[in-house]
């Protein structure tokens, strides 16, 4: 296993999801998924806003990239080649200080 490859990442949570039988216990359902995510996000929020250790927050990020890594197994979509399309659009976008901070966005509606 080569733990810098993103395919044996995605195979080691296909194995995760394999081993739990998720398809077939409702660990893929869409809905649930979503609530898991958002529970994961707001531990990563808990880590950052009360000040919690650098170790605390990578571990509750890669629970958020494995969630998110088994939604891309759960739906059946290539996580990599959505990865490298968005980057590209991301790369063509404008960049501008907003309150203070920078954003990269299409900025529909909003004049210069």
């Amino acid at each position: 296993m080569n733990r810098d490859s993103y395919r044996d990442m995605l195979a080691a949570v296909q194995a995760f999801h394999d081993k739990h039988r998720f398809r077939e216990s409702g660990g893929e359902e869409m809905t649930y998924r979503v609530a898991l995510m958002a529970e994961e996000l707001g531990e990563i929020s808990a880590c950052v806003t009360k000040g919690k250790s650098k170790d605390s927050l990578s571990e509750e990020v890669a629970d958020l990239l494995i969630l998110v890594m088994g939604t891309a197994i759960a739906q059946e979509f290539d996580l990599n080649h959505a990865f490298w399309q968005k980057i590209e659009q991301l790369e063509r976008r404008p960049s501008r200080m907003v309150s203070g901070r920078i954003r990269v966005s299409e900025f529909r509606g909003v004049k210069d």
